[in-house]
């Protein structure tokens, strides 16, 4: 592991591989481990960069000016980026799709393609239809549990909740005894994501014109507020393919880690430059496939 100073924040991260640069963003509770897998399997084709996200794994806790969002997180990783000297592939599930979604809309000049996971992007279903109001009281109800737990300290009640919530009723019960304790400290990070995925400025009408290359992907059986963010993302982004796994939910880089790598690394593939270099990219043409 390797650590780096951004903007008076520590952070840490793994690095391997040579060749185009890929970063990759975990999810809520988890860290830049979430993708050893993936990293293995590009191999020594990209050099693969997963940093832990502000509080998760090795990395401090926010400490920046004013309130944390998701412009504040997007703005480390472009600072973590710019060390990298070149446009990089970038990749985000979950809480780390919303930062990579927010830092493409930012700092689109920093990406040569984008792959989202099922983005928490909760702001993108306000004003919207009966389903994205459904959909946003849905979140929103868990949000509040997940701050009524820290208010009252039930740390491990309020944690195995959120987990349940995304990965089905008796998954944090299935998790060893000796890792709920530490992965309950977590849940005062978890409410912050909550927040900033919830009051992000951006709207639908302002990716519109996200002029890069991306790949989404959802559960067939994930929650409605993440299925519903990919399905407008479908719709909206302008060069944009969505994809559907079936019978995989909200954790499928974990559960369904073989269908999701494959669609990452195929996507990598047909976005990478290969030899002889050009200075200018030229991405081949995308596809949509929106699955309402």
């Amino acid at each position: 592991m390797a650590t780096i100073e951004l903007s008076g924040q520590h952070l840490e991260y793994f690095e391997q591989g040579a060749g185009e640069a890929v970063v990759l963003l975990h999810s809520t509770g988890a860290s830049g481990s979430q993708w050893r897998r993936l990293a293995a399997e590009l191999g020594d084709r990209f050099r693969v960069v997963a940093p832990d996200l502000c509080g998760y794994g090795g990395s401090g806790p926010w400490k920046g000016k004013g309130e944390i969002s998701l412009a504040a997180e997007a703005a480390l990783v472009a600072a973590l980026i710019e060390r990298l000297d070149q446009p990089v592939h970038l990749v985000g599930h979950s809480f780390g799709g919303a930062v990579a979604l927010r830092l493409a809309q930012e700092r689109p000049e920093l990406l040569k393609s984008l792959v989202l996971i099922e983005p928490v992007a909760f702001h993108l279903l306000r004003a919207g239809d009966a389903i994205d109001a459904q959909a946003f009281d849905e979140i929103s109800r868990v949000a509040d549990g997940v701050a009524r737990s820290l208010a009252c300290g039930d740390f491990q009640g309020g944690f195995g909740r959120f987990v349940d919530y995304w990965s089905g009723e008796g998954a944090w019960t299935a998790v060893p005894e000796d890792k709920r304790g530490p992965l309950a400290t977590r849940l005062g990070k978890v409410a912050l994501d909550f927040w900033s995925a919830l009051n992000d400025p951006t709207r639908l009408g302002d990716l519109a014109e996200l002029d890069v290359p991306t790949l989404v992907i959802r559960g067939g059986t994930s929650p409605l507020p993440v299925r519903r963010i990919a399905w407008h993302l479908g719709r909206t982004l302008p060069r944009v393919q969505l994809e559907t796994i079936d019978c995989a939910g909200h954790m499928a880089p974990l559960t369904h880690a073989a269908d999701v790598n494959a669609l990452i690394a195929a996507h990598l593939e047909r976005r990478a430059v290969r030899a002889p270099r050009i200075d200018r990219w030229v991405p081949a043409a995308a596809q949509l496939h929106a699955v309402a």
